[in-house]
């Protein structure tokens, strides 16, 4: 998994907003609009010698010189006997300076002690509790964070991007469990209305499994990241965590490959090779040619010390496929006259893998019915996959969803569904 990004939410432009900086303080008993909380407040005014300094601090901020604005404003500290409305209008404009010169804790409390006036009108206090929240989040006082992010959402509603916030103030202060629950809460709830959940959340869920060592949840969690946002690098971890589960058989490594070819995709000659191999000695020389020919293709075959041994390899892969075309109809006859139906399953996806899909099917589907079978949840899953390679998707589906088992067929069988309902691109 590559790191999360961590997210952004500019507070300081959002507070600066809400703060209203163009408004003029009233030193003549006329109140901004900015600077009114309700109707009481009209009649409140500051003294010259907090205003002219305050109003100084304004035309600073404006020149972008925060920390000259800050020295102004820290003139007023000498004032005695302040009224509340002068502590408000001194914390509020100290707090958008402090905000944009970077000091987050003078910044928070000023905001923290606006707040705690109770002279900000509902809407404007909606917005500085929020801007609150995103600044000690981009400041990593993740405490203080999930503070007032809780705060912002049990009061304003639930903002998606303020509850990704919070969630992830949770993570990044190693509060795993909790921000596991809050991710599988939103995520469940994305789900349930038919919403595509964010990869962000998926991530973060990912990563929460690996943080706690759960391996399981770990598996789970980037499966359903895979399903949405299906990735080759997602595919090539599933896939091998799949085949060391504890119980996965040896006997599905061919089927293993089958699923990494129609996703990550093969990569090395070995692999290549070794598909090719197990193909031909479960009877499917046309997917073992197929194979090779891909490899040959690409440049990953063809070349190098093994060069040889990989074209005599396709040869042997060509010849079975030209025996089995000459011996067919013995071939059929036989499988159709035995007792169980192995010999017509493995027939029909022999041919289904040479481009032969109704026959090919209709002797898998003959031999499934008949029974009989020694593995019949590893014969469900080849149904599946030739219906797949016919470009039958809901059969396919259906095929997948009846395979049971905990040797790996069953695991297999559902990350098939992932791949043929979410292809890469």
């Amino acid at each position: 998994m590559s790191k999360l990004p961590k997210l952004r939410f500019a507070p300081i432009f959002v507070l600066l907003a809400a703060v209203g900086l163009t408004a003029a303080l009233p030193m003549a008993g006329v109140v901004p609009q900015a600077y009114a909380a309700d109707d009481s407040a009209k009649a409140e005014t500051v003294r010259p010698e907090i205003g002219t300094p305050l109003q100084a601090a304004q035309a600073l901020l404006k020149e972008e010189k925060f920390k000259e604005a800050l020295a102004k404003i820290a003139e007023t500290d000498a004032v005695a006997d302040k009224t509340p409305y002068e502590v408000y209008a001194i914390d509020r404009l100290r707090g958008a300076a402090a905000a944009r010169a970077g000091d987050t804790d003078l910044a928070g409390k000023s905001f923290e002690a606006v707040i705690a006036s109770g002279r900000l009108a509902p809407a404007e206090q909606a917005k500085i509790v929020q801007a609150l929240g995103s600044l000690y989040y981009d400041a990593e006082k993740y405490p203080k964070a999930i503070e007032w992010l809780s705060r912002s959402l049990k009061e304003n509603g639930n903002d998606p991007q303020t509850r990704t916030l919070l969630i992830q103030s949770y993570y990044l202060s190693n509060d795993i469990p909790r921000a596991t629950t809050e991710l599988q809460k939103d995520i469940a709830a994305d789900e349930s209305a038919g919403r595509t959940p964010s990869e962000i959340n998926l991530k973060l869920l990912v990563s929460c499994a690996l943080k706690s060592n759960d391996k399981q949840a770990y598996l789970s969690s980037l499966e359903k990241l895979n399903t949405y946002y299906p990735k080759k690098e997602y595919w090539l971890d599933i896939l091998s965590r799949i085949q060391s589960k504890p119980g996965f058989s040896d006997h599905l490594t061919l089927d293993l490959y089958r699923l990494k070819a129609a996703t990550a995709q093969l990569q090395t000659s070995a692999e290549f090779t070794d598909v090719a191999q197990l193909a031909l000695l479960g009877g499917f020389p046309a997917e073992a040619k197929k194979t090779l020919d891909q490899g040959f293709q690409s440049g990953v075959l063809g070349s190098g010390p093994d060069a040889a041994k990989q074209k005599r390899l396709r040869d042997q892969a060509s010849k079975g496929m030209a025996d089995d075309q000459r011996t067919l109809a013995q071939t059929e006859a036989s499988v159709n006259a035995s007792k169980e139906g192995t010999g017509q399953l493995n027939l029909g996806y022999a041919l289904v893998t040479a481009g032969q899909f109704d026959k090919g099917l209709g002797l898998m589907e003959n031999g499934l019915k008949k029974g009989g079978l020694k593995r019949p949840e590893d014969a469900k899953l080849h149904l599946g996959i030739a219906y797949q390679l016919a470009g039958q998707k809901d059969k396919a589906i259906q095929a997948f969803k009846s395979v049971q088992g905990t040797d790996g067929t069953a695991d297999l069988a559902r990350l098939w569904i992932v791949q043929v309902n979410h292809p890469l691109n």
